[in-house]
């Protein structure tokens, strides 16, 4: 079972990496990429829960209902409460499908309830939790200025070349008899339009429909610079937390171990 999993971990893991590399590119990632995995990684997950259910009937049970509810929250979580992409979604599904167990024992030892698609996203958030500081360390050398929590969440980028960035407008502005007015949007009102299924102004379709969007292209150019959230992909840290769990274990076990003098 073991080898059966290490397998199954170097196909996803390939495939992670390939699709951090399309999304940060392109900022989507064809459902397509995941079918070589697929290929690989499915009848090896198949043998793998035979494998189970031959040796424990009750943990078998155990570990298929724990997947079958990650699997339903990634998608529900995705799909209608929109707190991720598709793309990651499925990596996270796929990940829970097919290697429900540690391949291997971690560096730093399995977590207590060793169920690896959990370590995977524990790492995965944890890791996304740099991306804040990094962020606020470039306005901070840059000079930027904003209202708190902005400077960790984003940056200025040119208003005249706003289309050529990546990520979502925090700013919304107005024509009030010829003064620009601006102003952030604010955390709850992002978060109420994106569980009611509304689309923030991402800086990719300025470019791919500028005519529907002249209005606020004007706005933005008047405006100088406009602050955009730091849109990295959250594939990024998915794939980070997947080679740390299989590498050096559950990172949040890990941290309170050592904390607590567990780890020499």
């Amino acid at each position: 079972m073991i080898e059966t999993l290490a397998i199954a971990s170097v196909a996803i893991g390939i495939t992670l990496i390939y699709a951090s590399y399309r999304d940060i590119r392109e900022r989507r990632v064809p459902f397509r990429t995941w079918y070589p995995m697929l290929v690989i990684a499915a009848p090896l997950a198949a043998w793998t829960y035979i494998s189970l259910i031959a040796t424990d009937v009750r943990i078998a049970s155990a570990y298929i209902l724990v997947v079958a509810a990650f699997c339903a929250l990634f998608y529900f979580f995705a799909a209608y409460l929109h707190l991720f992409g598709g793309a990651d979604a499925w990596a996270l599904i796929f990940i829970t499908a097919c290697i429900p167990l540690f391949p291997f024992e971690p560096a730093y030892g399995y977590p207590p309830f060793a169920f690896f698609p959990m370590s995977v996203l524990v790492n995965a958030m944890i890791l996304n939790l740099a991306t804040p500081l990094c962020i606020f360390g470039y306005n901070l050398l840059k000079g930027n200025r904003a209202p708190f929590p902005y400077p960790f969440l984003g940056f200025p980028v040119d208003g005249a070349r706003i289309e050529e960035a990546f990520g979502f407008v925090m700013e919304e502005f107005s024509d009030d008899n010829g003064v620009l007015q601006r102003r952030f949007l604010s955390l709850r009102h992002a978060i109420r339009r994106m569980i009611a299924g509304e689309r923030r102004m991402y800086t990719r379709d300025l470019k791919r429909f500028p005519d529907e969007y002249r209005t606020e292209l004007s706005l933005y150019r008047r405006a100088g610079t406009v602050w955009i959230s730091y849109g990295v992909p959250f594939m990024i840290p998915i794939t980070a937390g997947f080679l740390t769990a299989l590498i050096m274990g559950d990172l949040l076990y890990t941290i309170m171990t050592i904390i607590t003098g567990g780890i020499s």
